[in-house]
């Protein structure tokens, strides 16, 4: 009977709630590595793909899991607590470097890109994060198959028609074969790829690549069925690039995903805060997320200033004065710790990297960001000037994160929009007031009168409720996160 029980949780995880034994993962901070990006552990593997050259953007550039292994410490001083990493199977095209054109064949190889390592190495290098307490979260890809994947000529059948097809759904996303996941025998190929890996790699959590791009159906009624069943406290996230609404994120979450990466909000933080719109335009797409999915939801999707999809948000702040630019960044990474939702950082972010559209975007991780000494010398055209601040900050956001309870899980309510923007994080006495922006307001607050408000990021004078009600004023382009002591 209890066999049973387990066996229509995993197939109808969403609709009778079955989630025990799922790890929380409101308190974590996720990291986004791609692997040849990152740091090369391993010169004897950068010449395997036959598309090595440093200088190409599009080229591999020889980082690897044994350079990622080496520089697990970095990682972690930061205050992340896990990491993701792009695609690591071998690729069809010999310049994948990023991961996503896998060379799927029937039967499957399972094989690693060799430009990156061996499937050892990334067994190994899950160990030594778990052996650390960290978590692993690898990136899937089931929309498509790499250009000149070897299953496309094995079974062209299995594809999208690209003369007859009627929707982003069923339409190739560009060149690449889209697998047809409404046939049984591809969703069953396609997860059980997924299942095997989720289980060899000890995978804590998954990220799927385009998944709007696939029917919610195929996640609900094979991927998650499978998938769960190898690995049944994988935590999931999809990524849905619409910007529009997170009501776009309903039917995947629905469909088994536990979160989805909140494009909605990114853009907000962009106009409000890169662009100089109303920081209206960030509280308001906050409201309409808690309306369109309610709270708990809300707090399930992932936050991000950066990925390797968007331009970097510290380009986006191009022609500002140093100082502004690097407050600006601040406040964004201010809000992506302290807003309802799971923070992402993309490797750079500690160091305010520069990086326009893609591949501009992806560029090498420099050698001195291992360094202390060297992030504090000025690095034109490679990051905004304050490495060091920014890299301290982002600790300190972090540490902050991962230890308060009322930032990981509390409330949320507004308290002010214009000329900043207030909200109050938490419930009873584990709360938090978080401002950002520029000037000043009068807000009322539901603690009694010579209750004190201390910055927790230590930036701004400390407060006294008086009337039940306090005076904030910020310089600008300033974050603060006061603490109510008694």
């Amino acid at each position: 009977m209890l066999a049973a029980v387990r066996g229509l949780c995993l197939l109808f995880v969403v609709l009778v709630g079955c989630q025990q034994g799922r790890p929380d993962w409101h308190s974590q901070v996720i990291y986004l590595a791609m692997p040849d990006r990152f740091a090369d552990g391993d010169p004897s593997n950068d010449a395997a793909s036959g598309c090595f050259d440093r200088s190409a953007p599009r080229s591999f550039h020889g980082g690897d899991l044994a350079g990622l292994r080496a520089h697990l410490s970095y990682i972690q001083s930061i205050g992340a607590t896990a990491l993701w990493i792009t695609p690591p199977n071998k690729q069809a095209d010999p310049c994948g470097y990023h991961g996503y054109w896998i060379d799927y064949a029937d039967p499957p190889d399972d094989a690693i890109e060799p430009e990156l390592g061996t499937a050892d190495q990334l067994v190994g290098l899950v160990d030594d994060l778990h052996g650390r307490g960290m978590r692993f979260v690898l990136d899937m890809v089931v929309n498509h198959a790499g250009d000149h994947a070897r299953v496309a000529a094995q079974h062209p059948s299995w594809f999208h028609d690209r003369a007859h097809c009627d929707s982003v759904i069923t339409c190739p996303l560009g060149t690449h074969p889209d697998f047809a996941q409404e046939q049984p025998q591809v969703a069953a190929y396609l997860s059980n790829i997924e299942a095997r890996a989720a289980a060899r790699y000890s995978i804590d959590g998954l990220r799927m690549d385009t998944a709007k791009h696939v029917a919610p159906e195929y996640f609900a009624q094979s991927f998650f069925p499978t998938v769960r069943a190898a690995r049944p406290t994988v935590w999931s996230v999809a990524e849905i690039f619409d910007g529009s609404s997170a009501r776009v994120f309903a039917p995947y979450l629905d469909a088994g995903f536990d979160s989805a990466f909140h494009y909605p909000l990114h853009g907000a933080l962009i106009d409000a805060i890169a662009k100089g719109k109303p920081l209206a335009r960030i509280a308001e797409t906050v409201a309409e997320t808690i309306a369109a999915l309610g709270e708990a939801r809300a707090r399930s999707l992932v936050l991000f200033a950066d990925n390797h999809d968007v331009p970097r948000f510290a380009t986006e702040l191009a022609g500002l004065p140093d100082d502004e630019a690097r407050a600006r960044l601040l406040s964004a990474y201010a809000l992506i710790f302290t807003l309802p939702g799971i923070p992402q950082l993309y490797y750079g972010d500690e160091l305010g990297m520069l990086g326009g559209a893609d591949p501009d975007n992806r560029r090498d991780l420099p050698s001195w960001a291992f360094d202390p000494i060297a992030r504090a010398h000025a690095h034109p055209g490679e990051a905004l000037a304050g490495s060091d601040v920014i890299f301290a900050r982002v600790q300190r956001l972090a540490q902050l994160r991962t230890t308060v309870r009322a930032l990981a899980t509390g409330g949320y309510r507004e308290l002010a929009r214009d000329p900043i923007y207030v909200f109050e994080r938490g419930d009873g006495a584990d709360r938090r007031i978080i401002a950002i922006g520029s000037g000043a307001a009068h807000v009322a607050i539901d603690v009694p009168d010579g209750t004190r408000l201390i910055d927790d990021l230590g930036d701004a004078p400390s407060l006294t409720v008086e009337k039940h009600a306090v005076s904030l004023a910020l310089p600008t382009w300033r974050a603060a996160i006061y603490r109510i002591t008694p």
